[in-house]
This record gives structure tokens, sequence and C-alpha cells, in this order.
């Protein structure tokens, strides 16, 4: 376990809380300290959902610790039985309460609940949120489905010739990205097919839902990183098959379509000849031709990363720099997709290392999670969220989907909406000095009174100046360095500036004296500013090296113009 300021992923017994908060009749019982307690925080805060989760704690705190915490936790499970009377019980243990070893599951079973009581080892020093989500989805449907299971050997029997064919939509949970709308954009999609949808799990679903999953002709499994694992039982157990394909973008969604047709015996042919989405001809106009080789760097779960890198690189055209992700479980599945692009996998959870790698692949557009979106902003690169974890500004209350017909184009915008942003950033600082565009200048539709307004409220021409170029001058630092060097550079020695250099009789001499600094001059500086903002630093940093190996401690507007024709060779 790393001390870390951010985390892509919480504890596993947080993972298992966004599955009782999906799903109906469910209570998860937390032997946890005061300060675990923060279920609340997340569900009604983050996602905003419209109930309490239901989480019951033990909330021991230091005092009890000399005492029986474990007839501490016997109250707790029992008290939450009498108040909420669930269908189905879960009991586990938090991160610190892991620590003194209560045995929540032996201690629950032994009370002799009429209900089924679902006992959850998660090992918060060895794994993570995902994988303790998928680990409870697991847990309960191997209770609950269990007596359903046909003795071993069995075929399963064929489907009525009038009976349509019925599917499972397994991995949709609470505080999920999106997932509510992507299961209403699957569901309609299944539909057109002629498809029944037999049960959503975890979402929305109760124990006895579980208890028919087996019903279902097969399995379409939408999120990998919860639901694969319980698809996998469930194909051993009743012979259901289960979907690969995971309909994020247009041409993974008509994959898609023939995968869940091929697998229900039905035509996917009329849905793919009317696929109501506009993303294609978006793409296709001669609007979004600048955005052909946009260098684009992907991070996040594994599903939405290699999802997004293929519409990218497939539908828009983009030049993909970067792909990682930071669910270890799905390494394998994003070393593969990293091959086709020709990048270096970046499997991690750190979001330092995640930063870095941004930096040095200078790429013009980030796809990732909410972390990436401060990283962005602080190297100054557009960005879009693609990815958990997120913020509440994620969990739009309008519809929203990403996979499907629909959720192509809702990610042709999401994709497009921040360079179109960066481009028209890069006009406005252009034209800043045009007479509707300079800093004085009042909002047009203000008019004449917003334009007097301005010119009282106004500070000096010379207090502007100077804070216009303190946000310039601190972006332009921290841009990383430029992927070109110059021949010079990369052949000269390396010195310690700190050690002394030795002199010929042996005694120490003193470091050679720093070159002088780089100055530029005001027109030199006003076209520079004519560059794009995302490449500005580059450029900068580029003209002050090619500056510095040539002895020029002024550049002008030549020096620049030289330095461009250097570095485009």
């Amino acid at each position: 376990m790393q001390l870390t300021v951010w985390t892509y992923e919480a504890p596993p017994h947080v993972g298992a809380m966004r599955i009782a908060a999906a799903m109906e009749g469910v209570h998860y019982v937390l032997h946890a300290p005061q300060g675990d307690t923060y279920a609340d925080l997340l569900f009604t805060m983050i996602e905003r959902a419209r109930k309490r989760p239901p989480v019951t704690y033990t909330t021991f705190q230091a005092r009890d610790l000399g005492g029986d915490t474990a007839e501490l936790f016997k109250t707790s499970v029992k008290e939450a039985y009498e108040r909420f009377r669930p269908q189905a019980l879960m009991v586990g243990a938090s991160c610190t309460a892991e620590l003194i070893q209560d045995d929540p599951g032996g201690l629950a079973q032994a009370l002799g609940l009429p209900v089924p009581v679902v006992p959850l080892e998660l090992p918060a020093y060895q794994r993570k949120e995902n994988w303790g989500a998928a680990e409870t989805f697991y847990r309960l449907v191997r209770t609950l489905a269990g007596p359903s299971v046909p003795p071993p050997g069995s075929k399963r029997p064929p489907r009525a010739p009038e009976q349509a064919p019925r599917c499972n939509i397994l991995g949709p949970t609470a505080l999920g990205f999106r997932h509510r709308d992507d299961v209403h954009e699957v569901t309609g999609l299944l539909h057109r097919l002629g498809i029944v949808v037999n049960v959503v799990a975890p979402l929305g679903a109760s124990p006895a839902d579980l208890a028919r999953l087996g019903e279902a002709d097969f399995n379409v499994v939408l999120y990998p990183e919860t639901g694969y694992q319980a698809a996998q039982w469930l194909e051993r157990s009743f012979g259901q098959k289960s979907t690969k394909v995971v309909p994020i973008g247009h041409g993974a969604t008509c994959d898609f379509v023939r995968e869940v047709a091929a697998l229900a015996g039905v035509d996917p042919a009329p849905v793919l000849a009317d696929t109501r989405s506009r993303a294609p001809w978006y793409a296709r106009s001669v609007d979004s031709t600048y955005l052909t080789g946009k260098r684009v760097f992907v991070f996040g779960d594994a599903t939405h990363a290699i999802a997004a890198a293929r519409i990218a690189a497939e539908e828009l055209g983009f030049e993909v720099v970067g792909l990682g992700t930071y669910s270890r479980e799905f390494a394998r599945e994003v070393r593969a997709a990293a091959a086709k692009y020709g990048v270096e996998p970046l499997i991690t959870d750190d979001y330092l290392d995640v930063e870095e790698k941004i930096a040095a692949a200078h790429p013009e557009l980030v796809l990732g999670t909410q972390m990436e979106r401060h990283t962005a902003k602080r190297l100054g690169v557009p960005c879009a969220v693609i990815s958990a974890p997120v913020h509440v500004q994620d969990f739009p209350a309008r519809y929203s989907p990403q996979m499907g017909f629909e959720g192509a184009n809702v990610l042709f915008d999401t994709f497009v909406h921040p360079l179109m942003m960066g481009l028209e950033e890069h006009l406005l600082q252009m034209f800043r000095e045009d007479f509707e565009f300079h800093a004085d200048a009042a909002p047009s539709h203000l008019g004449s009174h917003g334009a007097a307004a301005a010119r009282a409220e106004a500070p000096s021409v010379a207090a502007t100046s100077t804070l216009a170029a303190a946000p310039a001058a601190i972006a332009d630092s921290v841009l990383a360095a430029p992927v070109l060097e110059t021949a010079a550079a990369v052949a000269a020695p390396v010195l310690d500036p700190v050690s002394p250099v030795p002199s010929a009789d042996g005694g120490p001499v003193s470091p050679p004296p720093a070159p002088p600094p780089i100055r530029w001059a005001a027109d030199a500086e006003k076209e520079l500013h004519k560059i794009p903002f995302f490449v500005r630093g580059k450029a900068r940093r580029n003209t002050e090296r090619f500056a510095q190996d040539r002895g020029l401690s002024l550049i002008t507007v030549e020096t620049l113009y030289d330095a461009k024709a250097y570095f485009a060779r």
C-alpha cells in the first residue's frame, strides 16, 4: 500500500458498497471504526443518489478495542436486520477493522438469521475497489443463483421456437461512470433486435432477480471490471455464453450488434441499417479535417481506455501517443491494445507517473479521469473525462450515455469540444489587440453601456500588461521539454555545476560561468504569441535552446524563424 494524496481506486469494501447501493433488498453491515463511515458522502453527494446507501457500520472507537468488538459487531448485525428486514445480508470489514480479525462472516452466520448471509473477505492491503465490486457481485450471484444450478453434465435445453431470446445485462453498479444511461441505451438496442432483457444486475436487481439469472440464454457483460467474474461462473454453471465486445463507439457498437445477434440467432441487418448515429458523418465532415493527426493520450479503467483509444484512432483520425490503465487485473488487454498503436503501455495506479508520461508525450488532448483533468490543466492541455474516478459534474442530470449509437454521438462531442475550445482560445489570443477583443473591451452583448463600465473599472495599461504576462510565463515554464533537441546539445558532455573542474596542475578551479540569460525582443515576443497556445511552450524552449547554442543573448524575429526552419528539417 502506498501513501498518496490521490488514488484511482478506493479500498475493496467501497466496491462492495457500490454493489449494495445498486441493488434492492440488500443490506451491508460493515465492521469499521469511526472515520471509515463515508458511504453517505460518496453516494448522496458525488452521485446525487435519491436515497441513502444500505450500509450499517459498527463504528467502534479506540476505547472499544479493549473490550469485545466481536459482540459489538453481532449487536450491529441483529439491529440492522430488525430495522431494515433485507432479503439478503452482506457482512464484511473495512481495511482498518480487518487488522483486528473478528471474522464478521462467522459471527453473522452464528446468529441464525432467516435470510441468506453473504460473508465478504476483501483483502484491503492487496486488492482495490473494482476487484471488491467484482468479488462481491460474484459471491452474491453464487449464493443466490446456486440453488438453481442443474446437476453436473446436464445439457441446456433448447429455446422454444415461439419464445424470444433472453439475456442478462451484467456489470452496472452504483457510482459507476454513466452506468444508468448506458443500461437504458443498450436495453433499447437489444429490444430493437427482438431480444428480451431477463435481468439487469446488480443495478436495480433484487436477490430474487439474481436467483433467476440462469433463465436467460446468454449474458451481456457491459463492464468486465465488475461483471466478468460472475459471467464466467454463470457460463460454467448454466452454459450461458457471454459477450466480449463492449459497445463504446460507433464501430464497437456495430460489432456488438453482430455478436449479440449471433448469440441470439437473430438478423442484425435492420439495426445496422438504421444506426441513428450522427458521429460518423460528423467525423467525415469538412469541419473535422483539422482534427486529423491530433496527438491524444488515453488513461482510465481498462474498458473505457481501450474503447477511447479505438475511437480516437479509427473513427476520428487522432494519433494515440499514450495508453494506460490503473486496472492491473486487465493489464494484458491494455498491453495488446497499446501494441496496435505502437505505444508503450502504462500500467500504474500512481497519478504522478501518469502526469510524467503525459508531459513527456506532448499530447494535444488528454482523455482520462478526474485526476488527468487536473494534470492537463496544470500542463495547459485540453482534457475530457472518459472514465472513473470522476466527480459530481460527471454525473449529469441529462441523458448522456457512453455506449450504443447515441453514446457515440456523446463521445464525439466529448472528444472534439475541448479541441474546439482550444482553437477558439488561440484565435482570441491571435486577435487580442483587435479593437473588439483587446483586454479593455467590454463584452459585445453589453453594447455601449458595457464599454463605459469597462473603461471605468479597467486597471492601467501597465498593470494589465504585467498581469497578463504572469500567467503566460507560468504556463510556458511548466510545459514539457521539446521532442527534438539540437545536435550540439545531444553531443555536449554533462557537467556537474556543483563539483569543481580540475585544472592542468591538479588543483580545483571554479566552474565555468553560466551563460548569459536569454532575452526576447518585443517584436519576437509578439510573434511568438501568434503560435497556438498548446505548442507555444515547445516553440519558446526550442528557440531559446537554438539561441543559446549559438551564443545569442537576444532573440529577434529572425532568430525565431531561423529556429523554426532548423527544427522543421
